[in-house]
């Protein structure tokens, strides 16, 4: 039963858009559940979701606005920003400003942004974050279909026999789906899934196949495939003739791609190749789930048009269980794309046609909307290295770490005249370069709408008051815009005044000519509206394309001519760079590094490398690695595993200044792009290894936030405190002088030290209470870190079992956390196995609630399940 005080809203993570109940408690904090009545999740969230509830305190909030370091009020904030950018423009013209945005935005500030810059300002230079998500899958689609449309919808991913899984770990960045996917193949044994990644990833717990293809091979994968069904005789010729243009093209280049070449371009065996293909063939029902190993390539378009090339020949689109399916990584990254948040794209999903411009403008009343495309992420902060672009506004985002060449991007921002940015966070590594400050609400607190991968728009909806002079991002943008003299094209007064009008834009002289289309929409009442998929006429629509009818001038799907790139030969003596995300961060960090259970899995920054390359460069578990090419370099923790090809490395994206010494990955990340989508290849960079000499690895557990000045470090926030790991590259002259400065104090730390093995421990103790505590060691530290965390809760310790650096026999501990939705650790699921005889996942679940929430750590468990069984037996 849903209580009184609940607020019905939508998860401000990843594209799933799972719905989430918000229950406000008496005592400040909020509950967090899955919402059961809403179709993406149908109640479940996955480790980030559950523990929404635990980032929303006010640590590091932006409450004020603030110019120059300064505490300002908003008027001042709004004069500066205005005349500033109004100087910009009359002296350098509008193509001299941009807007960056971000997935983040509710539909209704992208709406309102994206209406300033290209209808009133005249300048396209609006682009987004989104871009480096999924630019490839809106090109793909646009060339295909004629339109931005996901064909399907999550249901065909219950509904298919076959599910190929390209480049997405959707068990870790799409855990909700994944659950969905795996209760479905539990309900029906037969359902097959092909996993294709460089990686062994988590996700192929559930594969039949798992293709570890070489970095973009996807394109020749399924250049072959096309081929293979001609050859086969499984192509849908009346389907093909019927309803698109082009195969002959298509197949006149796929026809010189056998499995023999496609096993050169791809590393895979002609075997396992031929078992793919003659699954994909004999299989009706397909979906071909695709994300980020795909998107984020220099040939990304031409991926994503090689997928669909082989769903067109087959006529396997646009019916139940069957379809290319992009998921993308942003919670609105769609909602961005509806409004035109692309700097390529006008509002309601038109292109810069002469056509749309003058519509737009006709419903703007703008005499001076943007008359072509502007510049895409990559180029836009390359114009600002070049000094072009003179005057910045960034909303919602950090590119500092998360754009290609991150060290170029903030030495562009550095030298920017005017940077502007709007974000909920005082201290992110692109807000310490601001000019202007302005702080925006944060979700929980925003009021409007966003689009999930399956084309459904829900309503994120407000349960808590605006903090400080906080402000919602539609309003900062009026304001602004109101300064520039376009006051009466911004006089909203609410969030649903803003979807009313991007309502009736988007029916605007629109005959079913264009897809996006929310017209049935006209007159709901926003404040009750509940999830529904686009487009709506007269009713909403699950599935497109199942008429045969598409957005093209001809009404064709189009097939597109792909010669896929030679394969990828690295310099000798570097690695393959592979980027992603790890199961229980988000981004940046913003919001997941406020919560201490999702930090309890990895707490650093880390390099997946396989034995043999570690063996072959002295690399042992755990040692610190040093990761450079020529755009920058990175300090990371060793994970030696065979999950990672030879030749290959892998690092998560998600560190940053604020959270670690040097482990901003997307420095070494060349900006290359796909020539079509402007999608930088974020999945694919160059890099030298080697092992770093280290003279002493820490570990750190303090009470308060230590202040860490160490050769490497890396922290994150601790039930009651904060651990952190760090290495010192010398030995310190005065251990007294660096336990000062580090914890803040000069109380007396009472310390051991093992002559012999070299290892030394400090704690300072008060009341019983750890104040802080400090293991060093020439080896990486083997003091158990959940226990010594756990220790920040204790009320009646001794300095005794603290120097220890392990549990007693009378004080059992759990391990590394395995599962963080409820905290279970690898000795707790071990002793599951190994004392209590539990021989399946789902006997742990029942005996200690590991796994049972959103699934993630599943594959993990199972591992240990399957590595301890023969003890369990004995």
């Amino acid at each position: 039963m849903v209580e009184h005080n609940t607020v019905r809203t939508t998860c401000p993570y990843c594209g799933v858009g799972c719905g989430v109940l918000a229950t406000p408690q008496p005592d400040g904090h909020v509950t967090i559940a899955g919402d059961p009545d809403h179709p993406a999740n149908f109640g479940r969230l996955c480790s980030k979701g559950s523990a929404l509830g635990e980032t929303l305190s006010l640590d590091g909030r932006l409450l004020h606005p603030e110019i120059a370091d300064k505490r300002v009020t908003w008027d001042q904030a709004f004069d500066e920003v205005a005349n500033r950018f109004k100087q910009t423009i009359s002296e350098h013209g509008p193509s001299s400003v941009a807007i960056y945005g971000s997935g983040q935005l509710l539909t209704e500030d992208y709406y309102v942004a994206n209406k300033l810059m290209k209808g009133f300002v005249g300048s396209a230079n609006i682009d987004t974050n989104s871009r480096l998500c999924m630019a490839s899958s809106v090109a793909g689609h646009k060339r295909a279909f004629g339109s931005d449309t996901v064909p399907g919808n999550y249901e065909d991913l219950e509904q298919a026999d076959l599910i190929v899984l390209v480049g997405s770990n959707l068990s870790w960045c799409h855990p909700v789906l994944y659950q969905r996917i795996v209760a479905a193949r539990t309900a029906r044994p037969d359902m097959k899934i092909v996993l294709i990644d460089p990686r062994r990833t988590v996700s192929a717990d559930i594969a039949e196949i798992h293709l570890p293809i070489a970095p973009d091979g996807d394109s020749a994968l399924f250049v072959g495939l096309l081929a293979h069904l001609d050859q086969q005789g499984i192509t849908d010729s009346d389907y093909v003739s019927a309803y698109t243009s082009g195969y002959e093209a298509a197949l006149l280049t796929a026809e010189d791609w056998d499995i023999a070449g496609v096993a050169e371009a791809t590393g895979l065996s002609p075997l396992s190749i031929a078992r793919f293909y003659d699954l994909f063939a004999r299989t009706k029902k397909v979906v071909t789930v695709y994300s980020q190993g795909v998107n984020q390539s220099a040939a990304g378009s031409d991926k994503v048009n090689a997928i669909i090339n082989c769903h067109l020949a087959t006529g396997r689109i646009g019916k139940p269980g069957m379809g290319p399916f992009s998921v993308t990584g942003q919670p609105n990254a769609m909602g961005g794309r509806e409004v035109g948040g692309l700097a390529n794209m006008l509002a309601a999903h038109m292109d810069f046609t002469p056509d749309a411009i003058d519509r737009v403008a006709r419903f703007w009343g703008s005499g001076s909307v943007a008359q072509g495309p502007g510049l895409k992420a990559v180029d836009l902060f390359a114009a600002m290295a070049r000094g072009e672009i003179k005057a910045v506004w960034i909303m919602a985002t950090n590119p500092v770490d998360s754009m290609p060449e991150a060290d170029i991007v903030r030495d562009a921002l550095k030298a920017c005249p005017f940077v502007v940015v709007s974000d909920m966070n005082r201290h992110t590594d692109t807000m310490e370069l601001a000019h202007v400050r302005l702080p925006a609400a944060g979700w929980g607190e925003k009021d409007g709408t966003v689009s999930n991968s399956e084309r459904r728009i829900s309503r994120q909806r407000p349960f808590l008051p605006l903090p400080g002079e906080a402000r919602p991002d539609w309003w900062i943008i009026k304001e602004v815009a109101k300064r520039l003299g376009h006051g009466a094209a911004f006089s909203y007064f609410s969030p649903g005044q803003i979807f009313a009008e991007h309502v009736a834009l988007s029916g605007f002289e629109n005959s079913g000519n264009r897809d996006f289309d929310l017209s049935g929409l006209s007159g709901a009442d926003y404040e009750t509206m509940t999830p529904v998929q686009w487009p709506v006429r007269s009713k909403p629509t699950a599935r497109m394309f199942g008429d045969g009818k598409f957005f093209t001038l001809d009404g064709r799907a189009r097939f597109l001519p792909i010669q896929p790139p030679p394969p990828f030969a690295p310099a000798p003596g570097t690695f393959i760079l592979n980027t992603g995300r790890v199961r229980d961060h988000w981004h940046t960090m913003t919001r997941t590094g406020k919560a201490a259970r999702l930090s309890a899995h990895m707490a650093e920054p880390f390099v997946e490398i396989h034995p043999a390359d570690a063996s072959a460069m002295g690399i042992s578990r755990a040692n610190l690695v040093r990761l450079s090419n020529g755009h920058g370099s990175a300090l990371v923790r060793a994970l030696v595993t065979d999950r990672q090809q030879r030749g290959q490395l892998f690092v998560p994206m998600h560190w940053t200044d604020q959270f670690a010494s040097n482990g901003r990955v997307d420095a070494l990340v060349t900006g290359k792009t796909d020539p079509v989508s402007g999608q930088p290849a974020l999945k694919m960079a160059q890099v030298h290894a080697e092992p770093v000499g280290v003279r002493l690895y820490g570990f750190v557990v303090a009470a308060q936030k230590p202040a860490l000045a160490t050769d490497y470090w890396a922290m994150a926030p601790a039930h009651n405190g904060y651990r952190a790991e760090i290495a010192l590259f010398e030995e310190l002259a005065n251990w007294s002088d660096f336990l000062a400065d580090t914890f803040g104090t000069d109380a007396v730390f009472q310390s051991i030290r093992d002559e012999r093995s070299g290892r030394r421990a400090f704690v300072l103790i008060e009341n019983g209470r750890l104040l802080a505590a400090l293991y060093t060691s020439p080896d990486p530290v083997l003091v158990s870190r959940q226990w010594a965390v756990d220790l920040l809760s204790e009320t009646e310790l001794t300095a005794s079992i603290v120097l220890a650096g392990r549990p007693g026999a009378d004080r059992p501990e759990g391990g590394a956390i395995v599962c963080s939705c409820m905290g279970v650790g690898i000795n707790t699921i071990t002793e599951a196995v190994t004392r209590h005889g539990c021989t399946s996942v789902e006997a742990v679940g029942a005996l200690t609630r590991a796994g049972t929430n959103c699934g993630s750590c599943r594959a993990e468990i199972r591992g240990i399940v399957d590595a301890n069984r023969l003890i369990a037996a004995e």
